[in-house]
């Protein structure tokens, strides 16, 4: 993906990116004060059309990975969110030295509900953040590209 990359304006999201991608994911690779894994997503925003970086709480299951949009279980949910939902293949993930573009779509159902299962078994909290809200949490999945 290409073009103008804007950082976090939270200083420990733009650090733990940059840390994250200098050393392909042996450093900065689990959510602060955890030791749970995370990996880096790469989307674009869809009003400024700038490059954006963040990292999400790794579930992956055969190569895909689902991203799960609690923002601590706010009542609105993430920018990230709006900005794939209206560019779907704005996306790139990178897990460890993995990076690879990927399609983004939102799960519902049954579907869903097992990935949300395994969410909630990657990082329990999950369950707290659904609670605090009224809105169900969204999770997308990022399907590698071929």
């Amino acid at each position: 993906m290409t073009g103008e990359y804007e950082p976090s304006p939270r200083k420990w999201v733009r650090e733990q990116v940059k840390r994250y991608e200098a050393t392909n994911g042996r450093e900065a690779n689990t959510l602060p004060g955890t030791s749970r894994p995370v990996v880096i997503f790469t989307t674009r925003g869809h009003k400024s059309g700038k490059i954006r970086k963040f990292a999400l709480m790794r579930v992956e299951q055969d190569g895909e990975y689902a991203m799960v949009g609690s923002v601590g279980g706010a009542a609105k949910h993430p920018k990230w969110y709006r900005n794939l939902k209206a560019d779907p293949e704005a996306l790139m993930v990178q897990d460890g030295a993995d990076r690879f573009d990927a399609t983004a779509r939102e799960l519902h159902g049954e579907e869903r509900e097992i990935w949300w299962q395994r969410a909630v078994e990657a990082y329990p909290t999950y369950a707290k953040y659904q609670e605090k809200t009224k809105r169900q949490i969204p999770i997308l999945l990022a399907e590698r590209r071929p």
